[in-house]
């Protein structure tokens, strides 16, 4: 089949689905990954086709400084319209993405609300391809309720809740997208229904050791296990990197991926002096927080490019990092333990899961880090959590059970099974 994958987001939210890709076209598929410019290279590495989607949240380097810059609106409400705005680009993007050979449409939790309509117009069959669960249930309350226990009536109220708010926020959208595609006007919340009448299956690329599937979801959403992202089979670590690992003892790793931070300087501060207190070497994987070790101390290494985490996971003593859905995964996958850090969005669900799995230390909130909190005691809260991290047998032991788990689970070819027996 010519099958079109479409996602849209950060490195994180884009990367996973190489792997899956990659497993299609092994099996004989032509795939095409739609996604924002700046991560055409990773798409073209992985042997995939290559097609533009507007909206690059990363855009050029003087557009993340902008958008970063102290004094960046933040409230609720600049949020949800620079949402909004991202959204409407979206929408014209997939509809030019779709080239009249595709027949299946793989859609990504952020664009399965629009792609819905352009497969409606174009008769395209679709299925979803979710990283993370969005279907209201009493097992969990919603991703972006922060991990809450809202018991079983509060998870699923929550949960619809959630979605109401997805559909508000793509109103404006869809309305013109159904217009420019010719179809009758419809409500985002009617077409969600509709599809959900429909049992529209999904394929959820996250493991059930985190996510038991719950039992009161419908027919058709599947859990397969994750969608790892492609790693040239030639792939190494920098030799800088290589030449400070085999410099001493294991370090911790601490980064923060696509995440800004407000005040970098602070942030990477805070970060040397835990490691010094800890008595821990450490690496700084600087990312959008522009974390960097200024003094350059021979047991801290500031990684200014970004270097897989298949490759240096397994290399280091912990993780410290955002608990983005892919970190997280990335860091059971190695077997080592999280101090999970959470910005915003999804992460402090991820971060309670990897918690109650008993593969990391309580959540560090960034806030608690970089907020209110004096620098000392700010040191003293993150070189306790190292600690912990690094001595406490009973992590390790859970985290490399982790690892042995995942290792069983063969998330791309399960996805590649249920689109076979689908019969699309």
């Amino acid at each position: 089949m010519n099958i079109l994958l479409t996602a849209a987001g950060s490195h994180g939210d884009v990367a996973p689905y190489t792997g899956l890709g990659a497993r299609l076209r092994a099996a004989g598929h032509q795939v095409t990954l739609a996604t924002h410019d700046s991560h055409a290279p990773l798409v073209r590495a992985a042997g995939l086709d290559f097609r533009s989607l507007p909206g690059d949240p990363g855009g050029t380097p003087a557009h993340r400084a902008d958008r970063d810059a102290p004094g960046t609106p933040t409230t609720r409400r600049a949020l949800m319209r620079r949402a909004a705005d991202f959204v409407a680009q979206l929408g014209t993007g997939l509809t030019d993405a779709v080239t009249p050979d595709t027949e299946l449409l793989l859609l990504s939790t952020t664009t399965a609300p629009l792609g819905w309509h352009v497969a409606e117009a174009l008769g395209i069959p679709s299925v979803g391809a979710y990283l993370v669960p969005t279907t209201p249930t009493r097992a969990f309350s919603p991703v972006l309720s922060g991990g809450r226990r809202l018991g079983g009536w509060g998870n699923r109220a929550a949960g619809r809740l959630s979605l109401r708010i997805v559909d508000r926020l793509h109103a404006d959208a869809a309305r013109a997208l159904r217009t420019r595609l010719g179809l009758p006007p419809a409500s985002p919340g009617a077409v969600r229904r509709r599809t959900e009448a429909a049992n529209w299956p999904v394929l959820h690329g996250f493991s059930e050791l985190l996510v038991p599937r719950p039992a009161d979801w419908r027919p058709g959403l599947d859990v397969t296990g994750y969608w790892w992202p492609h790693l040239a089979p030639d792939a190494q670590l920098p030799p800088t990197v290589e030449d400070f690992l085999a410099a001493g003892p294991p370090p911790v790793s601490i980064g923060f991926g696509s995440m800004a931070a407000d005040d970098a300087e602070r942030l990477s501060t805070l970060a040397v002096r835990a490691l010094r207190r800890a008595g821990l070497r450490g690496l700084l994987l600087s990312g959008n927080a522009g974390l960097t070790a200024a003094d350059s101390p021979d047991d801290v290494l500031t990684v200014a490019t970004p270097v897989p985490h298949a490759l240096l996971f397994p290399r280091v003593a912990a993780a410290v990092h955002h608990c983005g859905a892919g970190t997280s995964a990335a860091a059971l996958r190695a077997g080592v333990p999280s101090v999970p850090v959470p910005f915003t969005a999804d992460q402090p669900f991820w971060a309670a899961r990897l918690a109650a799995l008993g593969a990391a230390t309580p959540a560090l909130p960034v806030t608690t880090l970089t907020g209110t909190a004096s620098p000392d005691d700010a040191v003293a809260r993150l070189a306790a959590a190292l600690t912990e991290a690094t001595t406490t047998p009973a992590l390790r032991t859970r985290a490399r059970a982790a690892a042995h788990h995942l290792a069983t689970e063969d998330g791309p070819t399960t996805a590649l099974n249920t689109l076979t027996r689908l019969a699309l």
